[in-house]
């Protein structure tokens, strides 16, 4: 497996962890009150737009060449990172 294989499947399997993190934040959100469950709402879709960005990302560097997917990985380090503290500030606000 190339390093750029294997640094993909490393993001496909935190972009599967997001995934699940947004489905178990949707159902704190479905139990809510219904100021809570706006806002919960609205947080989740942040998280899922940003999720939607690097995966997006993701795409770009699993199409890219060998020589070229290492330019590309500093812009889906940044999204990934966005996405990590767009979590973490969610889930603050659903504990």
């Amino acid at each position: 497996m190339s390093e750029k294989d294997a640094y993909v499947e490393k993001m496909k399997a935190k972009l599967d962890e997001w995934n699940a993190e947004i489905d178990k934040l949707q159902a704190k959100a479905n139990q809510a009150e219904a100021d809570a469950k706006i806002q919960y709402n609205e947080e989740i879709s942040a998280l899922k737009k940003k999720r939607d960005e690097a995966s997006a990302r993701l795409e770009e560097l699993k199409a890219a060449g060998e020589g070229a997917w290492q330019d590309l990985k500093g812009g889906l380090e940044s999204a990934w990172d966005s996405m990590s503290q767009s979590f973490k500030s969610a889930a603050s606000k659903f504990k």
